[in-house]
């Protein structure tokens, strides 16, 4: 696996631009998915509570050998624990599942405006960030307006702010917020569940290059500046997904990829979830 750049958060913290997603991987499944993402040499790895497969994530971390100080993790508020003491409780819970004195990134996973207190889960996550508990702090799922809202009753601004992308939802204008606000925009679902994958326009440029489908898609996210970190069960997949260091996608491909975009979402709105 070629070295994999690192991005620079606003507090200083760097992390992998690339890493290993556990979600809808069954926990049965997740340790051993996970030990052959660190194997391969992903060193980046994103959970969270809502997933259910955080202690077989702590269990491949302990199991692989990898130093600590060599690895990035991430996991997030699950809904419905926006209060305070909810909130305190279920970080303890993430800790303990995945046998971590100290995590290297906690979001909150989805704003939910309607029931939830965004504002409220956030000035308890800069708790724990100012008790050293955890590196850095962010959210998930958050529009232009839920961050302006965060950001005028907390004192620490989001170091990411990880949503949904791929060439059918470019998501332009967040990504343009989240820059004017030295906040990371980190992709999740970046191949919009393998629909893109079928694309022509993302075939034709995959067999220019001689790549896949994937490896263009996710060479696309990259050379925009996102954080990405495609997940899968299967050794072969897991190593496709790594080797995008070492080809570089055109202006033209680029432009052409990004023409794609439908504003189609494969999963909920952010205003409409909560």
């Amino acid at each position: 696996m070629h070295a994999v750049p690192n991005v620079t958060l606003n507090n200083g913290v760097t992390i992998p631009q690339l890493g290993f997603g556990t979600f809808k991987i069954p926990p049965a499944d997740t340790r051993q998915a996970t030990l052959t993402a660190l194997e391969v040499g992903y060193r980046h790895i994103d959970t969270a509570e809502m997933y259910g497969n955080e202690k077989e994530v702590g269990d491949a971390i302990r199991d692989s050998g990898i130093d600590r100080d060599d690895l990035f993790v991430t996991s997030k508020l699950n809904n419905g624990l926006h209060e305070a003491a909810a909130a305190r409780t279920a970080f303890d819970q993430t800790l303990e599942d995945l046998g971590l004195e100290q995590l290297d990134l906690f979001l909150i996973h989805w704003p939910r405006p309607r029931t939830g207190n965004f504002v409220e889960a956030w000035q308890t996550l800069e708790e724990f960030y100012r008790a050293g508990r955890v590196r850095a702090i962010g959210v998930s799922n958050f529009k232009p307006h839920h961050v302006r809202r965060l950001m005028e009753n907390s004192v620490v601004t989001p170091a990411v702010n990880q949503i949904e992308i791929h060439p059918y939802l470019t998501q332009d204008d967040v990504r343009a917020f989240n820059a004017e606000h030295d906040i990371a925009t980190e992709a999740w679902s970046p191949l919009a569940k393998g629909t893109v994958l079928r694309d022509p326009v993302i075939v034709r440029i995959a067999d220019d290059r001689g790549r896949t489908p994937a490896q263009v898609t996710l060479r696309w996210a990259l050379q925009r500046g996102d954080i990405v970190f495609p997940k899968s069960v299967t050794r072969e997949r897991v190593q496709e997904n790594s080797l995008l260091f070492d080809f570089e996608l055109s202006e033209a491909d680029m432009a052409e990829i990004s023409a794609l975009n439908r504003d189609e979402r494969t999963g909920s709105d952010p205003d409409e979830n909560g």
